[in-house]
């Protein structure tokens, strides 16, 4: 069984839209992109291409993956351009008729239905990077989180976890900071439990 995850840079209120540049996502008039950089350091650099390192294969979003395919296959020599343009890519879109990155392939039907698929079908680590959309869909699938938190409040933009998100209670199971910005890794664990604070 292949493990899910999600890598996402998200801000303190939780968005996760166009960290890495002014015009990477722009839908609903956002004007905050970039919001990652000023405060990306070395230490967040290793940790994500360690995580790169990791994964045997991608599960993108259309935003997302017309993102990267314009960008890393012009990139070589690093685990996160090694990763993406070697490794097979699962692309999630409703609009896309076809895919034009060597190793990418559409899925067909429901998103969530084959992703399961694809986690019963081998072994290693399927990886999210991005797809705000997508993670949502995914969410009760997805066996870990890193979440890398930037010290910045957007107030709008695509959350992590929208209204509706499937509950559930996740455990810690690392916590790193580097400079300004905290990474946080989070498994899967159950439901939420719940307790009272008030005698009976």
């Amino acid at each position: 069984m292949r493990k899910l995850t999600v890598t996402a840079f998200v801000s303190v209120d939780g968005v996760m839209q166009g960290p890495g540049a002014p015009e990477e996502d722009t839908d609903g008039d956002f004007r905050f992109g970039g919001w990652t950089v000023p405060h990306f350091d070395d230490e967040v650099g290793r940790f994500v291409s360690g995580t790169f390192e990791r994964a045997t294969g991608f599960v993108l979003g259309r935003r997302t993956y017309e993102i990267f395919a314009a960008y890393w296959p012009h990139h070589r020599g690093d685990p996160v351009a090694d990763g993406l343009n070697t490794l097979p890519k699962y692309v999630a879109s409703r609009t896309l008729g076809s895919v034009g990155w060597e190793g990418a392939v559409l899925l067909e039907g429901d998103a969530a239905d084959a992703v399961r698929e694809l986690k019963e079908a081998g072994d290693g680590e399927l990886q999210v990077h991005g797809s705000a959309g997508l993670v949502q869909s995914l969410h009760p699938l997805v066996d870990e989180y890193n979440l890398i938190v930037f010290p910045v409040v957007l107030g709008t933009g695509k959350r992590l976890f929208e209204n509706g998100a499937a509950p559930g209670e996740l455990s810690l199971a690392g916590a790193t900071t580097t400079g300004s910005v905290t990474i946080n890794v989070y498994r899967r664990e159950g439901d939420v439990p719940q307790g009272t604070f008030l005698d009976p």
